[in-house]
């Protein structure tokens, strides 16, 4: 066993986009309780990595608009370079994670995380996480909502979107 492999820290950065509303919220409006509504990035080797309607971006850590995350999970450790890793994301953005493949309950920042948590450790982000749109769309305001809400296309500004201009 090779022991000078060098290993880097992934961690989830979790950021409640109703600010607690949901909290209070979700049991009048979808008639159950919902802790919140749910943004996550990736972060590894000194950035922050997200998905949202532009399209894969980057920006340091805590550096968006959302400021510093409510939740910071480690995931684990990675073999993976940052070479590979930018490689790898290059090609999820111009297929998979296009901005305009973002879609607010079946393929979004929560999904591209969980993909790439897979990805770098072999583990998932926590399963409250990738359950929330299926938790809202289980209530019949949640449905009723659906049509509104598949419009939305979220992008927290304050990230330098990873291949521009590739995303036609």
């Amino acid at each position: 066993m090779d022991n000078n492999i060098t290993r880097y820290n992934v961690q989830l950065y979790i950021y409640d986009l109703s600010r607690g509303m949901a909290r209070s919220l979700s049991p009048i409006m979808l008639g159950k309780q919902l802790d919140g509504i749910w943004h996550t990035a990736i972060v590894a080797y000194g950035e922050e990595f997200f998905y949202g309607g532009e399209g894969i971006s980057s920006c340091p850590p805590g550096g968006t608009m959302l400021g510093p995350p409510d939740t910071v999970v480690v995931l684990g450790e990675t073999e993976v370079t940052e070479e590979i890793f930018m490689e790898y994301l290059s090609s999820l953005g111009e297929s998979t994670y296009r901005g305009d493949r973002y879609r607010l309950f079946e393929h979004n920042c929560n999904t591209f995380t969980n993909e790439v948590a897979q990805f770098m450790t072999g583990n998932s982000i926590p399963s409250h996480i990738t359950d929330l749109p299926s938790e809202v769309l289980s209530t019949p305001f949640g449905q009723i909502l659906r049509p509104i809400l598949d419009s939305i296309h979220i992008a927290p500004p304050g990230g330098n979107i990873i291949n521009r201009g590739r995303n036609a």
